[in-house]
């Protein structure tokens, strides 16, 4: 029988199997309608994930305005060591973990997280996860790191834990084999269907080749496209921060782009955009969608997509051209967009659109062999749309392009030297702009990422061997898992082998360089460890900048990409047509499978309230919110920086890569709020309103506020109080 006829009748198999089995994720559930865990509970299910979708199917999206949740069960731990767990909830929550408190995180306060560690063997252990609702808005998360850990609601048996792995691996096998076999049915031309898509894709294969990474993007990401305006990834801090810096370029630039960098946070601070990473290019594509009135959230999902698609887009076309065929560059595309490193790095934007490097390296082979004013141009060109997605990136495409001239003989002939020189002081001179705010930063600020401090952000030899993708993570990942993922995948290993192998990858000028770009990031990503890394840290300031050297591992799974889809062109040549049609869609198909780890575990987003927009039109308005806090909690403040987009107001909150000596400073003086301390402080600041977030404060707190006279009451909206701040 045919996989593709197959796969309905296992898929009914596998659901009826599972029905017989255990339950293995999850834990034990009971709802009560106070918030005290009195009485017998209302409602007593198994919840697979603990966190607000829970909450809103168990209530049906209808929930009292008190109530509380115990679960419990165990917890599966695969690899032992020391386990960080942390909740964020609206309001209370308490974490146990065998006889331990791990977390403690209760009383009545906003979204607020709480982190715990423990040392925990190998095995199952018991775990309680206990919320309370007091009233207003409701939000809870439960996560741990490193991943390597399953929730269980009862101690099933080793046999169905083996049985649903064994399952899953089986159902991916026969999917992959479907799409091969798809695949194989299309490129023969069978049936009609087949036949008159086979000549739409010969028409326009530029087309074709980006709707199936359109496709490719949403399918890998699911359920992200579902519902792009509420899911998304913001349980990360970094995505929220990520989510504002889009806003406020796009907010900034079209009215006062000489003063792009200082963004709105940290005031009076100057430069504070060039405290994380700008990501013009991405901005200027999310642009438009804020500008029509979208949300920050659905801008960034959107152009989250859109980097998934336009890199591996990117890198197709260029692949292609190589090889002078269109399978070897989707293959190559799909492994150099979709992998590891992509798949756990979805709150980092920056990290994501890689799509000007693939044209990099193209207009530097175009410009080795032919040096000629129009080429300095389009590698300087190429490279600056790079390097204005990321620092990181910036950083990363200079060693690739450096390490790819290095093995090419031509760099040598002075007219090449020249060309070369001429291409970097052209990409210099179009990043000086953007640039400089960072030189401030890194000077007033005495902003620098030291060697201790890569030494402890180094790769090690287990994130090579570590996926999120779930075949390889239900075999071995799930032990070596940390939070960043190298590993190639066997696909993009065993068609770059065959490319070192027949010694493409060296005869091959093109993929010469792509082997070299992606030895200087395998080495590069180890750090201090590397005997050298730190005189090349001394001679090149760009160094500085990169705080996670483990993150160029990135070039090595792009140069594997690459190499692979020179090892599938050199397949293609030694292999009969009607095997190759058959090969080429099996390839493909197993690229697309081995980093499948979708459906991702996303959360909903919640609106900014409206009650932050009756700051915007007041003139020389500045904001501060409290809790302001500190410490291991100054995270929270990127929730705040999202709010402050509905008025763009000068605001002492912040939250990025560095926290200046100004708000440390505030964080003590504002501990004490509504005190004349703090007052006094956030008059010195400048500060005209205060947000207050009276469920974050201690008890007490809004009848404080009503005894002081400088305060003065606006509004209140969503459980937030707005309070003018005039003189004494």
């Amino acid at each position: 029988m045919r996989p593709a006829r197959l796969l309905p009748a296992l898929l009914i198999a596998g659901a009826f199997v599972r029905l017989l089995l255990p339950s293995v994720s999850g834990l034990s559930a009971q709802y009560f309608t106070n918030d005290r865990f009195a009485g017998t509970p209302v409602l007593a299910r198994v919840d697979r994930e603990i966190g607000t979708p829970a909450l809103d199917a168990a209530w049906l999206g209808d929930p009292p305005a008190a109530f509380s949740v115990r679960w419990q069960g165990y917890i599966e731990i695969h690899r032992p060591g020391l386990h960080v767990f942390s909740t964020r909830s609206d309001d209370g929550s308490r974490v146990t973990i065998g006889d331990r408190l791990v977390i403690d995180n209760g009383g009545s306060h906003v979204p607020l997280a709480a982190t715990g560690a423990i040392a925990l063997e190998a095995g199952l252990h018991r775990i309680l996860i206990e919320y309370v609702q007091n009233g207003g808005g409701y939000e809870m998360r439960f996560s741990g790191a490193p991943a390597g850990w399953r929730l269980r609601p009862q101690r099933a048996p080793d046999w169905a834990l083996d049985a649903a792995r064994a399952l899953d691996l089986a159902l991916a096998l026969l999917l992959a084999s479907a799409i091969g076999w798809a695949g194989f049915a299309l490129a023969r031309g069978r049936g009609a269907g087949a036949r008159r898509v086979s000549r739409s894709i010969a028409q326009r294969p530029r087309a074709a080749a980006l709707a199936f990474f359109v496709l490719l993007a949403v399918a890998e990401t699911w359920p992200l496209a579902r519902h792009p305006v509420r899911l998304s990834r913001n349980d990360n801090h970094d995505t929220i921060l990520n989510e504002w810096v889009l806003a406020w370029v796009a907010h900034q630039a079209p009215r006062a782009p000489a003063a792009l960098f200082d963004a709105n946070i940290f005031h009076p601070e100057r430069d504070t955009l060039a405290y994380s990473e700008s990501m013009i290019v991405q901005s200027a594509m999310a642009a438009p969608l804020l500008w029509c009135g979208a949300s920050p959230v659905f801008a960034y999902n959107a152009v989250l997509l859109a980097g998934f698609a336009l890199t591996g887009w990117s890198m197709c076309l260029v692949i292609a051209r190589w090889t002078s065929a269109w399978m070897p560059g989707l293959v190559a595309g799909t492994l150099a967009a979709f992998n590891a490193y992509t798949m756990t790095n979805l709150p980092h934007l920056q990290s994501l659109h890689v799509e000007f490097l693939p044209p990099s390296l193209l207009a530097l082979d175009v410009l080795l062999r032919d040096p000629r004013p129009r080429q300095v141009l389009r590698l300087a060109g190429w490279f600056t749309l790079q390097a204005l997605t990321s620092i990181y990136l910036l950083v990363f495409a200079a060693f690739a392009l450096a390490a790819g001239a290095a093995v090419r003989p031509e760099w040598r002939r002075r007219r090449v030297a020249a060309a070369l020189c001429l291409a970097a002081a052209a990409a210099a001179a179009a990043l000086l702009p953007f640039l400089l705010p960072y030189w401030r930063v890194h000077h007033v600020q005495g902003f620098t990422r030291t060697l201790d401090w890569q030494a402890r952000m180094s790769a090690n030899w287990r994130d090579y061997l570590t996926t999120p993708g779930r075949i390889h993570y239900a075999l071995w990942g799930h032990a070596l898992f940390w939070n960043l993922g190298l590993f190639p995948g066997v696909t993009g290993l065993s068609l770059a082998a065959v490319a070192l192998v027949r010694r493409t990858a060296f005869s091959d000028r093109r993929a010469r360089m792509c082997l070299a770009a992606g030895l200087c990031g395998l080495v590069l990503s180890f750090g201090p460890a590397v005997p050298g890394y730190g005189a090349l840290y001394a001679a090149v300031p760009l160094l500085h900048a990169v705080r996670a050297v483990s993150r160029f591992g990135f070039l090595a799974l792009f140069a594997i990409a690459a190499l692979a889809g020179f090892g599938l062109a050199d397949l293609r040549r030694a292999t009969s047509p009607g095997r190759w049609r058959a090969l080429a869609a099996g390839c493909l198909g197993l690229a697309v499978l081995e980093p499948l780890a979708a459906p991702l575990s996303l959360v909903r987003a919640e609106r900014v309230s409206p009650i932050y927009a009756r700051v915007a039109l007041v003139p020389g308005a500045v904001v501060a919110e409290v809790p302001f806090y500190g410490g291991g909690s100054a995270h929270a403040h990127a929730t705040y920086m999202l709010n402050g987009t509905a008025h763009w107001k000068p605001m002492v909150n912040g939250y990025s890569g560095v926290e200046p000596a100004s708000f440390v400073d505030r964080v003590n003086a504002l501990a004490g709020f509504p005190d004349a301390r703090a007052l006094d402080a956030l008059r010195q600041a400048g500060v005209t309103h205060v947000f207050v977030h009276p469920d974050g404060m201690p008890p007490g707190t809004l009848d404080a506020i009503g005894k002081v006279p400088a305060l003065r009451e606006i509004d209140a909206l969503d459980g937030i109080v707005l309070y003018e701040l005039t003189s004494p």
